[in-house]
């Protein structure tokens, strides 16, 4: 038996979780105050994801740039990939909350969406 130790990112209390795990199996998730957190501590120590979050240029816009997401979260190795993928991306005003920015990023399955909306400059 091993255990892990881990600051749980489930809610904004923050547990101090230990994860209890026999192999690769895990056994125990304790120290969390909520369900999200035996979810998030089983989750990371087996298959680690995260949200990524950014901004991509804009031409023609008022602003020079629209913040965007990952539509669900990805696989933690893939987030170099990802943002790899954006780095030299540009979008066409307007941009709506929720347009579709790239889809299946970095082969990932995951699109990436608008999170903010940029009207075209006047």
């Amino acid at each position: 038996m091993s255990e892990k130790h881990l600051t749980c990112i489930g809610c904004p209390v923050g547990c101090q979780l230990t994860v209890t795990m026999n192999g690769r199996d895990v056994t125990e998730v304790s120290g969390n105050n909520c369900k999200r957190g035996a979810v998030y501590g089983a989750k990371e120590v087996t298959n680690p994801t995260r949200i990524v979050t950014t901004t991509v240029r804009v031409t023609g816009g008022e602003i020079g740039a629209v913040s965007v997401k990952t539509k669900e979260d990805i696989p933690k190795e893939k987030i170099f990939d990802c943002i790899k993928a954006l780095k030299d991306l540009e979008v066409k005003a307007p941009v709506h909350i929720g347009d579709l920015i790239l889809a299946d990023v970095a082969g990932t399955g995951t699109d990436i969406i608008a999170t903010k909306s940029v009207d075209v400059s006047n």
